[in-house]
């Protein structure tokens, strides 16, 4: 259970690496016309990468990608439709990352956490970044 990606729909709601998950080469899960890119970086010792940047691109991104990786105690994502309802929980713990690519998400903290987040910018505020939803129990 190294990588898996959660699908509803027919729509893209998250993929999931797994800390276990080990691969030979750099291998990236998402496809290369997604807006984030997700995957491992692999390399044998004494690989040298040659200096380097990226070029400038102008983009068009109209979805925002969040991504979380564990550093260190356990937490649960919820992820839930566009109509808010709870179609999975996701637990994660310690080297473990998702990307949260579709639908609303909460989360719910089982042991003291810290978690690396990742998403794409610029920050516009609280009040324009975040939408809250009403969700529906089950």
């Amino acid at each position: 259970m190294g990588v898996e990606t959660i699908d509803y729909g027919g729509k893209k709601y998250a993929e999931v690496i797994r800390a276990e998950e080990r691969v030979s080469h750099t291998t990236f899960f998402s496809p290369p016309e997604s807006s984030f890119q997700f995957g491992l970086l692999a390399h044998p010792a004494g690989f040298v990468e040659a200096p380097h940047f990226h070029a400038a691109a102008t983009r068009t991104i109209t979805d925002l990608q969040q991504m979380f990786v564990v550093q260190r105690g356990v937490v649960a994502v919820l992820l839930y439709d566009d109509a808010g309802q709870l179609l999975r929980e996701v637990v994660l713990s310690a080297g473990d990352a998702i990307v949260l690519i579709h639908g609303v998400h909460a989360i719910r903290v089982i042991e003291d956490m810290q978690c690396i987040s990742v998403k794409q910018g610029p920050f516009l505020g609280t009040e324009m970044d975040k939408v809250m939803v009403e969700v529906k129990e089950r």
